[in-house]
């Protein structure tokens, strides 16, 4: 949607890397686990290990999820959100988030797949 402005724009964007004392922040969405209504925000190191991230970050976030005990991390399927859109990725889980070439503000899309939510409903 367009906007019409009255006068010139002045603002600053307020979640620029600067004001993350060196993180970057990456978004990440369990698909199909709709218990989680929005995506996760962390704010990550980029020397961290992409393994690290799921083991330290993403599950305790998820933990409350029957499905979340049963994830085979190697067996998930992603996708990352770029200016093209969704795009499958191999995240490689022994790099860190730079050398995954993970930027601030990425959007991560995992499947797990064989769990399908509560009851098999996305949920």
């Amino acid at each position: 949607m367009s906007v019409t402005a009255i006068g010139e724009y002045i603002g600053e964007p307020r979640d620029v890397v600067a004001n993350y004392h060196g993180n970057q922040l990456l978004y990440v969405c369990w698909d199909r686990h709709l218990m989680f209504a929005a995506p996760f925000i962390f704010a990550v190191p980029p020397d961290m290990k992409f393994g690290d991230i799921l083991t330290q970050l993403v599950a305790p976030v998820i933990a409350p999820h029957p499905d979340a005990a049963h994830i085979d991390w190697r067996k998930t399927t992603w996708e990352r959100g770029g200016a093209q859109g969704d795009q499958p990725w191999q995240p490689d889980f022994d790099r860190s988030v730079a050398g995954n070439g993970l930027v601030h503000k990425t959007w991560l899309r995992f499947r797990t797949p064989g769990l399908d939510g509560l009851g098999g409903a996305g949920i």
